[in-house]
Formats: C-alpha cells, sequence, structure tokens
C-alpha cells in the first residue's frame, strides 16, 4: 500500500522531471531508447506536426529490453515510425548507445557523417526522464539549443500505463539520484534541485523505493 505522503512526494517528482518547454520547429528529433515504445509515437507525432524533418532514433537493448526488442530499440522504434506513416528516408539509426550520454555522443556523430546542420534537437525521452536527458544533452552536445519533449500525460496515466505503481516510483527516484549525482563526474549539466523535491526524494528513499538507486550511492532508510 503506498501512502498520500508517498503519493504527493511522488508527484513532486513527476513535476520537476518535465521540463515545460514549448515544442518548436527544430533541426532533427532525437528518440532516446527505452522499454517505451511511446518514445517512438511522441517522435512520429512531432514529425508529423512539423516540427522536425529528420527522426534519429538510438539505443542497443538492454537488460530491460533485450525480450521485448530484440533487434534493438532504436531498430523497434523506427519500424514504429515507418509503421505510423513516417518515410524511411526521414529515419536514421544509431544502435550501439548503452546509456544516456552515449545516445546524445552517437547521434551527433551520426548526424555529422549524414552532413545534417544541427542548431536545434528535440530531444524525446519518457517523461520522467525529460531533465535527465535535457542536462545531459547540454553537456555532450554544447551550442546546440536542447527542448525537452516526451508523450503529454499526467502521473496516474504513466502509472496505468507501466501497471506497475512501485516501480514507476522507484524510477523517478533513481532519474532524480543522477540528477544529483551526475553533473560531479562529468555527465551532465548541474540542475537547481529545489528544497522541497529534496525532501520528497528523501522521504521516498526512507521508505524504500530504492530499486533504481545507483548501489554505490543508495541512501540508508
Amino acid at each position: 500500500m503506498i501512502s498520500a505522503q508517498a503519493w504527493a512526494d511522488t508527484r513532486r517528482l513527476w513535476d520537476y522531471h518535465q521540463m515545460g518547454h514549448t515544442v518548436r520547429p527544430c533541426s532533427v528529433a532525437v528518440g532516446l531508447g527505452s522499454h517505451d515504445l511511446g518514445v517512438a509515437d511522441a517522435a512520429v507525432a512531432l514529425y508529423k506536426r512539423g516540427m522536425a524533418p529528420l527522426l534519429v532514433f538510438t539505443g542497443a537493448t538492454s537488460a530491460t529490453t533485450r525480450v521485448r526488442m530484440p533487434r534493438g530499440e532504436a531498430v523497434h522504434y523506427r519500424e514504429r515510425a515507418i509503421e505510423l506513416g513516417v518515410p524511411s528516408s526521414a529515419v536514421l539509426v544509431e544502435p550501439r548507445a548503452r546509456n544516456t550520454g552515449e545516445n546524445v555522443q552517437f547521434s551527433k556523430a551520426l548526424l555529422e557523417e549524414a552532413g545534417v546542420e544541427v542548431s536545434s534537437v528535440l530531444l524525446v525521452s519518457k517523461p520522467y526522464e525529460e531533465r535527465r536527458a535535457y542536462a545531459t544533452a547540454r553537456k555532450a552536445w554544447p551550442g546546440v539549443e536542447i527542448i525537452s519533449a516526451s508523450t503529454p500525460m499526467t502521473l496516474n496515466e504513466y502509472v496505468d500505463s507501466i501497471q506497475d505503481a512501485r516501480l514507476v516510483i522507484d524510477m523517478l527516484v533513481g532519474a532524480l539520484q543522477r540528477l544529483l549525482i551526475y553533473p560531479e563526474q562529468g555527465f551532465m549539466i548541474e540542475q537547481r534541485v529545489p528544497a522541497d523535491v529534496l525532501e520528497a526524494y528523501e522521504r521516498l528513499c526512507r521508505e524504500g523505493f530504492t530499486s533504481r538507486l545507483l548501489t554505490t550511492d543508495k541512501p540508508s532508510t
């Protein structure tokens, strides 16, 4: 049973993780690979709205996607985009990246090799990964405007789509931890974390929502 306080704290983290950027036309949309085909759907929706003339899907496989996406996350995303009506000529695939930093670095290299001039990027991720993706891209792709985007949905809608409330909370907590520790490791730019968000994170850690924390820095419970 998840307490009312835990839900309130989860909503604080959910709201913080979303950047609230206004979407506008960009040079390219980059969809970050994951278990969630909703990222591909969101990228396709942006393409159909004329927000980007080209889609890049990036991602290999991981322990959580190997069975569901045996051909690789980026390949499955591409197949989904074509299924939804995007011409194959408007989709590039980066099939090697295994983390967010590599997603950005390898996509940047792919576009350079293809001769695509990039001044702005629509960075498409899961809703709770918007801020982490943004902070990573700002570090790895300097000089390019980054606009974070995801499928518009509420926390309740996302929980319903995953069908595992505890896992969703664990993922939100894990994403916040990385925002706290990765800047010192050089993986992303620093993001200001408001006191109420930090307090919510610490309470959720004490409540045991820790399965997605890095074990080297797992807070005591």
